[in-house]
């Protein structure tokens, strides 16, 4: 038999993550899978079992190849003609480059109520200082999880 976590007894963990240099990608893929809670032996996908993620020096994050200037994300106005497209170089020229991982987390997450709760434990900061010190959040060191998380 399954054992199923309840509510109560589900404990939420601080994570802290240094974008610097790393591939956006292959960030927003792990920290899809610990706001799931996909990380823990307790996951079930109806419920929300995943931790919190602060990242960090998301200003610093990078692309690779040419994707940087000629990736696309689309979005549709729900208007005929109404489709709108922005690429990450854009994105930076409006000062909303931590929209660029929240987007690709959001996407990574499946659609629906509990994938909305769950991008609300992403807290994104740029520079190296975020108010959750009180938190005592455990670093993870993404450069040394894979040689090709960093771009150097």
């Amino acid at each position: 038999m399954t054992p199923f976590i309840k509510k109560k007894e589900i404990k939420k963990n601080w994570y802290l993550i240094n974008a610097e240099n790393a591939v956006v990608g292959r960030l927003a893929a792990f920290i899809s899978k610990v706001l799931r809670g996909k990380n823990k032996s307790t996951f079930n996908p109806h419920m929300d079992n995943g931790d919190f993620v602060v990242v960090t020096n998301i200003d610093k994050i990078k692309f690779t190849g040419k994707k940087f200037k000629e990736k696309k994300y689309y979005r549709h106005t729900g208007h005929p003609g109404g489709i709108k497209i922005s690429t990450p170089e854009s994105f930076q020229e409006k000062n909303k480059i931590s929209e660029i991982l929240k987007l690709a987390v959001k996407r990574m997450l499946p659609g629906g109520p509990l994938a909305k709760k769950q991008l609300t434990k992403l807290k994104i900061y740029i520079g190296e200082k975020h108010p959750h010190e009180i938190q005592n959040p455990k670093i993870i060191d993404f450069e040394n999880i894979n040689k090709r998380n960093i771009i150097k």
